[in-house]
C-alpha cells in the first residue's frame, strides 16, 4: 500500500489587534460587516500583518484604514495574546493597549461602533479568539 504524502503543516496567520481604550475606561469594538466570515460579531479593531511589517506597523495601518485615526508605535502597548484555528490554519492573536490616538473612530469597514467596559463584552457574540483576551483586559484596565 502506498504510503499517503505529508503535507506541511499550514503557516501560522499572526493578526494584530487594539483594545483602544478612552477616558472612561471603555474599549473600542467593531461589529463585522455582512459577507464576511464572522459577519455580525463584535471584535477588536485589527487585522494581518503584512510580509515585512512589525506587529505595530501592522496596527497603525490597520488603525488608519479601518477607523480613519492615526497613533504612534510608542502609543501601542503590548497586553496579551490568545491563540486559535481558522480552520486547519493556527491563528495567533496579538492585543495591545492604547489610549492616545488622533481623530474620532469612524466604522470604515464595519457596520457599527460600540464603546464598552470590559465587563460587559462577555455579553457580547465575539470571535472565539477575542473572547478569552476579555478577562485579562478586566484586570488591565
Amino acid at each position: 500500500m502506498p504510503e499517503s504524502p505529508i503535507l506541511p503543516a499550514p503557516p501560522i496567520l499572526i493578526v494584530v489587534a487594539v483594545a483602544l481604550v478612552d477616558s472612561d475606561g471603555r474599549v473600542l469594538l467593531q461589529q463585522r460587516a455582512p459577507g464576511r466570515s464572522m459577519a455580525g460579531l463584535w471584535e477588536f479593531p485589527g487585522g494581518k500583518i503584512e510580509p515585512g511589517e512589525t506587529p505595530e506597523a501592522a496596527l497603525v495601518r490597520e488603525l488608519a484604514e479601518e477607523l480613519g485615526i492615526d497613533t504612534d508605535h510608542a502609543c501601542l502597548a503590548p497586553a496579551v495574546f490568545a491563540s486559535d484555528r481558522i480552520g486547519e490554519r493556527p491563528l495567533l492573536l496579538l492585543l495591545y493597549t492604547c489610549r492616545k490616538w488622533r481623530g474620532t473612530p469612524q466604522p470604515l469597514d464595519a457596520t457599527a461602533l460600540r464603546w464598552v467596559r470590559p465587563l460587559d463584552m462577555h455579553r457580547l457574540p465575539m470571535p472565539p479568539a477575542d473572547v478569552p483576551l476579555i478577562g485579562l483586559l478586566e484586570a488591565l484596565i
